[in-house]
This record gives structure tokens, sequence and C-alpha cells, in this order.
């Protein structure tokens, strides 16, 4: 039943895309914005209650009307998983950009990839070379395609819909409320951070080892030992490490930004990125999927047959 549910949902959303900034994101956006407005007050257990109010109503509706719908008919709760699946997963929260982005590059056009980029971010571009505009692409598509992808539907095959909405709830939440890495800056958002931090810490090296296993393993496994812990934000540093020796193609390492350089760790082994990297990221990712997925199928039919 769940690999049914994931297929469908991954279907539907190729079929009709749930964009990033949808509304349904943006009023929880607006509601975190809101808690985080009204209870912090600088102190550690403002965080945690914010924290509850925010995720667990959420969690609450998808595990009551779950068993419901399941009292009711298997089907109906079937069908409501694919429906939390379709809102909490999906390729085309972020593919847009990345796709668009290497449109531009290969019309040479870096200026319009520039502002693509700088729009996904959430950052200026304007100053980025071509390499680097390639280069941030390719971490921002490895690290969506584990935020929006593979992070859920781990979650999701370990304890159902209230998975689902447990790892998409908390990543919004820790990204929302200012944290920059995977420590926590002001007390208020600490428990938000590490709590996903917590989550996603086999997830995320999941995702990192199926890239290995999918792309270059020998590269990816030791970019992994070696270089992973010297990226700021920990969980990132695994999964660009790994993705980077997949990819065999050179990640972080400085960027012209602001008028100066910005000195970043050098991730990866191989050459410098371009659209071929690009479109080698995009394979990497549909392979990892297509893993993901045997495997699921694979749990499922055990499961099945008793």
């Amino acid at each position: 039943m769940k690999f049914l549910a994931l297929l469908v949902a991954l279907l539907l959303e190729q079929v009709r895309p749930l964009r990033n900034r949808n509304r349904l994101y943006q009023w929880f956006g607006r509601y975190a914005a809101g808690l985080k407005e009204k209870f912090d007050g600088g102190q550690y257990r403002h965080g945690v209650i914010a924290w509850l109010l925010a995720a667990g109503p959420l969690l609450l509706v998808t595990v009551v009307v779950y068993h419901a719908l399941y009292i009711v008919a298997a089907p109906l709760a079937w069908a409501w998983s694919v429906v939390v699946l379709y809102l909490t997963t999906g390729f085309r929260q972020f593919s847009h950009f990345f796709t668009e982005i290497l449109r531009t590059l290969n019309n040479d056009d870096p200026e319009a990839a520039r502002r693509v980029l700088g729009e996904w971010r959430g950052e200026s571009a304007a100053e980025f070379s071509p390499t680097e505009i390639a280069r941030v692409a390719i971490e921002q598509g490895l690290i969506a395609s584990h935020r929006y992808v593979f992070g859920a539907i781990a979650w999701f095959v370990a304890i159902g819909p209230a998975g689902a909405v447990l790892y998409r709830a908390s990543e919004m939440l820790a990204a929302r409320w200012g944290a920059r890495d995977d420590t926590g800056g002001a007390e208020f958002e600490r428990f938000a951070v590490r709590f996903h931090y917590w989550i996603d810490w086999v997830p995320a090296r999941a995702t990192a080892f199926t890239f290995a296993v999918v792309g270059n393993f020998e590269d990816a496994v030791y970019c992994w030992r070696s270089q992973a812990a010297v990226w700021g934000a920990r969980t990132q540093g695994v999964i660009l490490a790994a993705g980077a020796g997949a990819l065999g193609v050179r990640l972080g390492d400085t960027l012209h930004q602001y008028g100066s350089l910005q000195f970043r760790p050098e991730l990866g082994t191989g050459g410098d990125a371009d659209v071929d990297a690009m479109e080698s990221t995009v394979r990497l990712i549909w392979r990892s999927l297509v893993l993901w997925m045997f495997l699921v199928l694979i749990v499922s039919l055990a499961h099945a047959l008793g």
C-alpha cells in the first residue's frame, strides 16, 4: 500500500505540480512567523511551546483522519496517504528552478541564470560566474532532492502519513525560524533546529549512501568520510560531499559575492561544475529515486506476504 501511495503521489505531482510557494506553505509560513513573534521571549521553553503549537495540530489531524478513514474503508485511508504525500513531497517543488537554470546556461544566458538562482536561494547571485552558477545549482538540487523527496519518503515509510507531515513541518520550522546551520542560534529556535537535525540524521545518510550506490561509490564514500565534517551545516555536508564524489564534480569552494570572495570548503574530487554536471545531477537523483522505490516495493511485498 505504501509503494502504491508513493507511486501515485509522485505521478500526480508530475501532472499537477505543487509549487514550493503554494498557498498552504505560505499559510504555514505566516502561522510559524506569528508564533515566533508571540512566543519568542528568548528562552528555550518558548521555542518548544511554539513548535508544539505549530506542528502538533498538523500531526493530530493527519493521524485522526487516517484512522477514521481506515475504520470506514481501507482504500479511503490509502487515498488520504496519497493526499498527504502530494502535499509534503515532490520534485516539482524545486525542479523548475534547476531546469530553468540549466536551460539558460545552455542558451549562453548567464544573466538570466543568475536571476533564477537568486530567486531560488533567496540570496543574490549577481556576481556568480557560469561555473559558480552551475556549482551552486547542483548543491541546491542535491539538498532539495533530500528535503522534498527522500527525507519525507523515509519518514512516510517508517510511520505512515504522519511521518511525512512530521518531517516537512520540522524542516520548515527549522528553516523559517532563521537557522543557518545544525546547531541553532538563539534559544527560541534551538529546539526546532536540533529536533529536525536528529529526525533527519538517518534519512540524510540514507540519501548520501544512495547517491554513492547509484554514482561513483568509491569517490562518494571517500568524500563523505574526509570532507563532510568541514561543511558548516553537518547534514548538508554529508549529502553534498557524497553527491560531489558520486558525480565526480567539485562543489563548495569560493564564490564571488557582495564585492568579495566568500570562502567555503571544497567538496568532491572532480572537475569544475558545468551544464554536463547539472545534467548528470538530474540523472543521479532519478536513479536514486528508482532505487528507493524498488526497496519500498520489496518491503511492501514482504509485509503483504507476512
